[in-house]
Formats: structure tokens, C-alpha cells, sequence
């Protein structure tokens, strides 16, 4: 048998090891009943008890403990051009370190998307003759509005749809 010492506390059957199975198995009683005394008869020690979990701080509370400033926009804003023609104004008149002070202070965004172009690239765009531009459509393109969490649905709605139809 093992030892087990006193000294110890024991709170619950992991720290016994494998003895309390070996005992179990080889049908010793007296060790069995031995090493379930020697557990600690607590109820709060043997129970996995919940901590209370400090509370979750957003983004911009973190932001202000740690006096971080606003994070750069992906895409363009209402203030975003003035900025980069601030930028712009102080890299030719004084030197990039301007430029960079600028932009950690007041950063532009990442991307210029192009705008009004019905929906092409711009190069493309700019390459069409006034006719052909008078052509295109008058508004954008909208991206399907279908959610994924409901395309099953609409998938199911068109096939029965499409049943209807052709079996007419």
C-alpha cells in the first residue's frame, strides 16, 4: 500500500492516485474505506466553486486607461481627405517625420474607395467615353441581400417555385 501522508490535506480522490482504484480492484476493504476517510469531509473544498469574473472592459474603456488614441478607420470618412491633404501639404513643406507625426496623430484611413463609377474600376471607369457612360445604369449595384442564415429557406422557396412553374 501506499503511504499517505497526514500532513497533507487531501480534498478530493485525484490526489490519492491510482490507490484507490488499485485497492478497489484487488478487493482490498480496509485500504478502500481507509484513503475515502482521509478525504477532507468539506463540502466547499470538494465542490468546484464559480469565481467571480472581473467584469469585461469594452475597447474604448481599455483605450482610455491606457490613453490610447482613436484606431485608424478602413475606409474613408468625411474628415479622411482633409487629413490626407494635411499630410500631403507637410510632407512638401517640411519632411516625412511631419508626416508621420500627422498620421499618428490624426490617422487617414487605409483605403480611398473610388466613387461613382457604377460599380467598376476606375481605370476602366475613366476609359469610357462620355456616351458610353450615359449608358450605364443610373445606380449602383446593391449585393444580394440574402443572409446566410436564411438561404436554405430561399433555396427551398425558389425549387418549389421553379416546380410550380415548369409543371404548368
Amino acid at each position: 500500500m501506499q503511504s499517505i501522508s497526514l500532513d497533507n490535506m487531501l480534498i478530493n480522490e485525484i490526489q490519492l492516485g491510482t490507490g484507490l482504484n488499485h485497492a478497489v480492484e484487488s478487493g482490498r476493504r480496509a485500504d478502500f474505506s481507509l484513503m475515502l476517510a482521509l478525504l477532507s469531509s468539506e463540502l466547499m473544498e470538494s465542490t468546484p466553486q464559480d469565481t467571480d469574473q472581473a467584469p469585461v472592459q469594452s475597447e474604448q474603456q481599455l483605450r482610455a486607461y491606457f490613453e490610447l488614441p482613436t484606431p485608424q478607420p478602413l475606409t474613408t470618412s468625411e474628415h479622411c481627405y482633409q487629413r490626407s491633404a494635411e499630410q500631403a501639404k507637410a510632407f512638401h513643406e517640411a519632411s516625412i517625420v511631419s508626416t508621420r507625426l500627422l498620421q499618428g496623430l490624426q490617422p487617414t484611413a487605409l483605403t480611398f474607395p473610388v466613387e461613382n463609377t457604377k460599380g467598376l474600376p476606375e481605370d476602366i471607369f475613366h476609359n469610357l467615353s462620355v456616351h458610353e457612360r450615359r449608358k450605364l445604369p443610373p445606380e449602383e449595384p446593391h449585393p444580394i441581400s440574402a443572409s446566410p442564415q436564411n438561404l436554405y429557406a430561399s433555396l427551398i422557396h425558389a425549387k418549389r417555385t421553379s416546380e410550380l412553374y415548369h409543371a404548368a
